[in-house]
């Protein structure tokens, strides 16, 4: 049995435990929801159990009272599958009129809300988790703090060295926590299984709507061509029809919909800033995976593969990246949005915080050529913002795949190997 590899999300659970009567964990299958909440539970209920689980539902019908007494805080595990138990959690909080009463944990939207009649605003609080950052998984040296960036910390000179060859297997492997440690042909295994489990069964029960495993599976690797695009879903269903599928865009939307539910594609908003032009922004969401490994899985390609193929490989980089900004961006009480104008002007990544503060972040996969251009890049997006109306960046940052050391460079860009960031 592993040891338990410390998440970012343990102490954001705790800050929520402290402020809330309850808090909802969501996340992918497999992300490890149920083994961090359990860290922080002092009584464990588990719906899915085989053994109580009719049991268990029967109660949560009938009287689901019943299911809530236990130590608290007290775990309900996917708590999903009986949606009743939503109200009955938010009324008991009411009663006890207490924080850190109860943890539920999820890996889907309830395929039916017709149950929940209450929001639980003011006694549910919710938190996303994602699949682990490098820094989470010991990938990543932790030598750059993005919230020390945001301080207004100097970049410290830290080393990487993080080869190509590496940063395949890493990408490949995925955040996912069984497959932290493992050796290499267990680990990959690991991505490849979840692709399965997603389009043979999951996508189906995420609204209790049948759906045709092939579909799901060519539409998993349509969404892989298309990552770290703003391709609309039209595109995706050409790309579908195009290899021997006629599908409507109405179905392919359907299917992305119920994707969402299981929180297999998390596609990334446009960040809409104060410009000193009246430049039109493009709006599109950003296609992204929760976990860059979803997308290798589903093209049915490993760390070898993924290096033929270097322009395809930097697309899901992109996105791995993007997966580790997020995660540490959920730790400073932010979000991660792109840029993108009609100029052509872009910037892969923008973390802004709760208070005001951001950085725009650009990435590639390495080389002098390229951090150039995105230096180019971010330097006039800087440029373009008002800050009579809003602050300058705190930082702006090309972050590499394959850089050997973090540095400043003359213009003030940062140039940070994403194997040295941390939170």
């Amino acid at each position: 049995m592993h040891s338990y590899l410390p998440r970012i999300y343990d102490k954001l659970l705790k800050e929520r435990l402290e402020a809330s009567g309850a808090v909802l964990v969501e996340g992918t299958k497999w992300c490890g929801k149920t083994t961090t909440c359990t860290q922080a539970a002092k009584s464990v209920l588990y719906m899915a159990d085989p053994e109580s689980r009719e049991q268990n539902l029967i109660l949560a019908d009938a009287q689901p009272s019943a299911l809530l007494d236990g130590k608290t805080p007290r775990l309900i595990d996917e708590w999903q599958t009986a949606p009743k138990l939503w109200d009955a959690v938010r009324f008991t909080v009411d009663q006890r009129d207490d924080f850190g009463q109860f943890i539920l944990t999820g890996s889907s939207v309830p395929p039916d809300n017709s149950e929940m009649f209450h929001t639980g605003t003011g006694r549910i609080s919710r938190l996303r988790m994602r699949p682990m950052s490098l820094y989470e998984s010991g990938d990543s040296s932790g030598a750059v703090s993005l919230g020390d960036l945001f301080d207004g910390a100097k970049l410290p000179v830290a080393k990487s060295g993080t080869t190509l060859e590496r940063l395949a297997f890493l990408l490949c492997r995925g955040g996912w926590p069984k497959a932290v440690g493992q050796p290499e042909r267990i680990a990959l295994r690991q991505a490849r299984d979840y692709v399965d489990a997603v389009t043979d069964s999951d996508i189906s029960r995420a609204d209790n709507t049948q759906r045709d495993p092939h579909l799901a599976r060519r539409l998993l690797r349509s969404y892989a061509r298309m990552e770290s695009s703003q391709s609309p879903t039209a595109h995706i269903a050409a790309d579908l029809r195009g290899n021997g599928t006629t599908p409507s865009d109405k179905t392919v939307q359907s299917y992305i919909t119920a994707l969402q539910r299981i929180f297999v594609v998390e596609d990334m908003p446009a960040w809409n800033p104060n410009l000193r032009s009246k430049t039109a922004i493009r709006t599109a969401d950003t296609r992204h995976f929760v976990d860059p490994s979803i997308a290798a899985a589903a093209m049915g390609v490993g760390p070898e593969g993924a290096l033929k193929d270097l322009e395809t490989f930097g697309l899901w980089f992109e996105s791995m990246c993007v997966r580790d900004l997020r995660v540490y961006a959920d730790a400073l009480d932010g979000e991660v949005f792109h840029y993108r104008d009609k100029s052509g002007l872009k910037c892969d990544a923008v973390v802004h915080l709760r208070d005001g503060r951001y950085g725009l972040v650009e990435v590639k996969l390495g080389g002098d050529r390229l951090v150039g251009v995105g230096a180019e890049s971010l330097l006039a997006l800087a440029k373009k913002i008002d800050t009579t109306r809003m602050p300058a960046p705190s930082f702006t940052m090309v972050l590499t795949g394959t850089g050997a050391l973090s540095y400043t460079r003359p213009d003030g860009v940062m140039v940070v190997p994403l194997a040295t960031l941390k939170d």
